[in-house]
Order: structure tokens, then sequence, then C-alpha cells
């Protein structure tokens, strides 16, 4: 008889799912590691698509990125899952409702419902306790899985959440893997990582420059515009998609109009599900937001993904206010110490022009360092659908 790890994980592929997020949760350690156990050398450096589950499997920082990253493969034609613990929900309600749920994208969260059943740890009881009511409220659907027996229910239930293009969270309590006799045993880090605050530059990194800003974000698009046309792009939230749009839309354009801090993850997301060039529009105030994001695309590295980091020292959509990049955060270097490879940093014309000709292999990081400033632009004349549906379109054409 299989264990209840098994059986998710076959209830998973009945329900189609093509790629699952995950955060740690010692009740669902097991589950965790089968899904994270390599097909092929332990050596491999990236997404692991596994033996028992057949599953691209992507290890989280935080689980909002994974909201970001399970929209971009949506918008792909995948089918996505997040397995996280109820404490995390927290931390995505705003990135479920303002990208997930506005532009109607599937997802199915596997929450490890804490603070009701045998729980030990108090700080746990609160949440666990709330949580019905904070998805009831957010208009979320949600599946009680509080035995064994109930996982059998899930890959029906997974085939609507994806044809109706919903979000539906099932509450896993521990119960369920209470006579697990799993013999695959918790990923655990055996030895601390050898680095060191003053380790030599990796072979190919340049000193990092301090370069004079010299034209704003909108001069800069107007740049990169030309080379964007076989691109699948992604672009930051407000005044930044209203100036892509102006310049020049393409339907392979995903515009945000919520959810800052997701650029990045949509981007990822949509890299590891496409053989497409995908160009990320990000900024500094978002990548300040959701920094963990450059680890785990330095971690998946697709070789399609460029991020171009507009660097404008500003919550431009905001009324200019600072950002710390003004003053002490050097965005490149927050990239290299995530993992990032390929980094550069530019500041004008001629540069950004001959850095977006090169072919690179990425995933490369691109810190282009601009005035502050907004172009006044009206608003995109499509509606939050149109806009998916083009980028769907887009990503179909072979």
């Amino acid at each position: 008889m299989p264990n209840p790890e098994e059986e998710l994980i076959s209830e998973l592929r009945r329900g189609g799912v093509d790629l699952v997020c995950t955060l740690p949760c010692d009740r669902v350690k097991r589950l965790i590691s089968i899904l994270s156990y390599p097909k092929k050398s332990s050596t491999f450096r990236g997404p692991r698509q596994t033996d028992i589950s057949q599953l691209l499997h992507i290890p989280l920082t935080r689980e909002e990125e994974g909201v970001g990253i399970c929209a971009g493969a949506a918008l792909a034609g995948k089918r996505t899952a997040i397995v996280l613990q109820n404490s995390g929900i927290g931390n995505m309600i705003n990135a479920l409702l303002s990208l997930t749920y506005f532009y109607r994208l599937p997802l199915a969260l596997f929450i490890s419902h804490r603070g009701i059943y045998k729980e030990k740890i108090a700080a746990q009881i609160p949440m666990g306790k709330k949580l019905p009511g904070i998805l009831k409220g957010a208009g979320i659907s949600y599946s009680l899985i509080e035995s064994r027996a109930d996982l059998k229910n899930i890959g029906k239930k997974l085939t609507s959440v994806y044809r109706k293009n919903s979000i539906h969270a099932f509450l896993l309590s521990p119960a369920v893997w209470e006579d697990s006799t799993c013999s695959v045993k918790p990923s655990m880090v055996s030895s601390p990582p050898a680095f060191c605050s003053d380790r030599p530059a990796k072979a190919g990194h340049k000193e990092v420059r301090k370069l004079k800003p010299v034209l704003t974000r909108y001069e800069m698009l107007e740049i990169i515009a030309p080379y964007l046309d076989d691109a699948v792009v992604v672009s930051n939230l407000g005044v930044p998609s209203k100036e892509l749009f102006h310049i020049k839309h393409r339907p392979s354009n995903f515009y945000m109009l919520g959810s800052m801090g997701m650029a990045t993850p949509i981007g990822l997301g949509i890299a590891l599900s496409s053989d497409k060039k995908i160009i990320v529009i990000d900024g500094d105030g978002s990548l300040l937001m959701n920094p963990g994001s450059l680890a785990t695309a330095a971690y998946c590295s697709p070789e399609n993904l460029t991020i171009l980091a507009i660097d404008n020292g500003a919550y431009g959509s905001t009324g200019n206010q600072p950002t710390l990049t003004g003053k002490c955060v050097d965005l490149e270097l927050v990239a290299r110490g995530f993992g990032m490879q390929n980094t550069c940093k530019v500041a004008g014309k001629r540069e950004l022009s001959s850095i977006m000709k090169k072919k690179d292999i990425g995933p490369r990081f691109i810190h282009c360092i601009a005035l502050p400033g907004n172009r006044d632009v009206p608003n995109i004349p499509l509606s939050r659908l149109e806009i998916k549906r083009q980028v769907q379109g887009f990503l179909t054409i072979r």
C-alpha cells in the first residue's frame, strides 16, 4: 500500500500538475523530499524533475514569489501548485488576489494546516484557527483534507480548478501523515556552505563600476524596444508598463497592473515553461521588495531569461519617493551575491544597445542606471484578460 505522500503525488499527476513550488514545513518534509529527489545526479543544478512524481520542483525563498512563478507558468499553459505552511498565507494574499485571481489564472495551494491537530507550537495556533476565515474572506475556496481517505478526492478537484481558472486551497491536516512509513529521508544540509566574505570574484566577473545616470527609464525603453520583437516581455507595474505600451505595444508584452515585486518571478515561471526568449523589465523598488526571487532565478538557471533592472533610485509610480539603491544598495552586487553569474551595469545609449544585441546565455542580469522621472503617458487601453489572452496566444506560436 502506498504511503500518503505517494498517494498525494499520484493525485497531483491525475490532476495533470506540471510544476510544484515548495516551502518547508516539518509535517510535509517527506513529501518535499520526494518532490526534490533528483532524477539524475545529486550535483544537478537547477529545478529537478523527480523519478517518482515526474513533476518539476522549485524550492522557494518566500511564498509570494511562488505565486509569481506559478502565474508565469500558467500563462505558458502549465498546471501549477504550491506546497506551504499555513503561516505563509499572510505572505501571499495580495499576490494571490492582484495577480492570480485578477488575471484569472489557475493555482492549487496545498497548505500544511498547523495549529489545529496535536499542535505543540503555540505560535502556530492563531493562524491555524483563522485560516478558513481568511480564505473565505479572500474569496478562495478550500477543501479540508483531514485524513488519508480524503486524499482520493484531490485529483478530481484539481481538474476542475484548472478548467475553471480558479484558486483552490487544500488544507492538509497533520493527521494525514501519521501512519506513513515513507522511507525517503528528509533532505538535510550536511555541512555549511563554503563561502567567506573576502572570497575573490568568479572568473569573468569585472569589478563593479559606479556609473552616472544619463537616461530616464522612458529613454531606456525607447532604446531597448527594437530588441523585443521576438521575446515575451514582463513589464513592471504602473508607469513602466504604461511607458512601454506607449513606445510600442506587442501582443507578447505582459503588462503588470498590480502585484509589486512579482515581475521577475512571473518572468522566471514563463522561462521555465517556454523555449521563447523572456525579458523582464523590473525596477529597483520592486526588486528590493522581493530580492529572494533572484536567488531562485539563479538556482533554476533558465538560459532564455534576461532581467533588466532599471534602477532610478525611486518609487516612480507612487510619487518618486527614494529607494535604498540611491543610498547603500548596489543591485548588481545583490544579484551576484544571490548567484547570478552573468551580470553587468550600463547607463548610456551605446552600452545599453550593445548589451541588448548580445546573444549571451542566461540568466542575465542587466543593471540599468537611470535618472528618476516619469513620462506623462495615458493608461493602457487593454483589459487584464485581453493582456493575458494576447500573451498566451504568442506563447502558443511555434
